[in-house]
């Protein structure tokens, strides 16, 4: 079949390994691209975290899981991924991350073209191995930033749509847990991957004590298996008399269909915040390490945002100034404030 110089591509590999929120933010370009070429096979390399959480996915047609194993300092994971592409050629590479593991994988891809990020935003490398670039831009939301890729290629990401969808049985799961509980819950997000991001337990405390006596929602600590986060669980457990559920553990399937199920989330700039978004449950985000403007939650419930990152109110920061002590400017007040809204505005009865 000859496919000429306007033709969609065949075949499209997307290498986005890691980090659950920027997976959250690939679902809407690949469903863009198949609603936009739906006779095109859309391949996604990824690893096995961020591969639990989007495995199901109706627009992506093939999943490589990129497993770096330990020993000979990981390479034998590169090894089994260019035995498995060996006999495969694209026509076309999305390179969506821009540190060097990602730029190695584009370079094992075989590809026509292998699209990246111009050369100011090009990190780690990642234009060495590229064949094109998107233009250069200011710096912008997160989603916004990999919808350059869908402009540069002449496709509309309109209607944005993640479709994070359940299976039957985490429905049934869903319907079970929340059937065991006496009312509408809120799910509380502990611990980020970096801790400069993290809020504190003594606020944590006085969130779930509101949530309960004066909302009527039940608390449901969510997040992973951290030490960290074991630890953040404790103390809150130890600090309330309120009925608090705990819900830390593994498996993000399991966190996907408790936040689709709880009517409030309350979260610090994580992946479980980029979830609630996608899944239409309102989020309470508490930002101070980094700019909610950039990574806050897309297109919806900036108004529930507290925004410790801008020092006072109205202050125009730079979108990529971190700051270590920002999270101290999230204070309780201003959550309890920002909760009280979700009730107002989001949050029936």
């Amino acid at each position: 079949m000859t496919r000429g110089p306007g033709s969609p591509p065949r075949d499209v590999c997307v290498v986005m390994l890691s980090a659950v929120g920027d997976a959250v933010h690939v679902l809407p370009v690949v469903t863009a691209l198949k609603r936009a070429w739906p006779e095109t096979r859309i391949t996604w390399i990824v690893q096995p975290a961020a591969h639990s959480l989007v495995r199901h996915h109706p627009d992506v047609d093939e999943f490589i899981v990129f497993d770096r194993e330990r020993g000979l300092r990981g390479w034998r994971g590169f090894q089994a991924l260019a035995h498995r592409l060996r006999d495969r050629r694209f026509d076309l590479v999305l390179a969506l991350q821009v540190y060097l593991k990602a730029g190695l994988i584009t370079h094992l891809v075989s590809a026509d073209r292998k699209l990246g990020f111009d050369l100011r935003r090009a990190g780690d490398l990642q234009w060495l191995f590229t064949t094109e670039r998107i233009a250069a831009h200011p710096p912008q939301h997160v989603q916004d930033q990999y919808f350059e890729f869908l402009d540069h290629l002449g496709v509309s990401p309109e209607p944005v749509e993640w479709r994070l969808g359940l299976t039957e049985g985490e429905r049934a799961d869903q319907a079970r847990f929340f059937g065991s509980l006496d009312g509408p819950a809120c799910a509380v997000v502990l611990g980020t991957s970096r801790p400069e991001k993290n809020w504190h337990t003594r606020g944590y405390v006085q969130v779930v004590e509101e949530l309960a006596r004066t909302h009527g929602l039940r608390p449901v600590l969510v997040g992973g298996p951290s030490p960290l986060e074991r630890r953040m669980a404790d103390e809150i457990l130890a600090g309330t008399t309120v009925d608090v559920v705990d819900m830390l553990g593994d498996g993000l399937r399991r966190l996907l269909w408790l936040l689709d199920g709880c009517v409030l989330t309350v979260s610090p700039d994580t992946g479980p915040l980029h979830i609630s978004r996608a899944v239409g449950t309102p989020v309470v985000g508490l930002y101070g390490h980094t700019n909610p403007k950039r990574y806050g939650p897309y297109r919806a419930f900036q108004d529930l945002v507290v925004d410790g990152y801008a020092r006072h109110p109205g202050e125009e920061c730079p979108p990529e100034r971190t700051f270590r002590d920002g999270m101290n400017r999230v204070t309780v007040e201003r959550v309890l404030e920002k909760i009280s809204l979700a009730m107002e505005r989001y949050v029936r009865p």
